[in-house]
């Protein structure tokens, strides 16, 4: 599954992470690709390596949303 995460930040600073499959993934040019996970947690690890405030989408997500 291929994830994206939001460029603009939620209103508490997060960076959202989503499936490509999401209702609420970001329009093209506000995302930026993580690549190909297997889980979400893959996905969130890779974001938070440019971005510390990267969490997981609380809709597509869940099990990696912590905020």
């Amino acid at each position: 599954m291929k994830y994206y995460a939001n460029k603009n930040a939620q209103s508490n600073g997060d960076h959202e992470v989503h499936k490509e499959t999401c209702n609420y993934l970001p329009l093209e040019n506000n995302r930026k690709s993580l690549g190909d996970f297997s889980s979400c947690r893959d996905a969130v690890k890779e974001a938070k390596k440019t971005d510390s405030s990267a969490d997981g989408c609380a809709i597509c997500s869940p099990s990696c949303h912590t905020r």
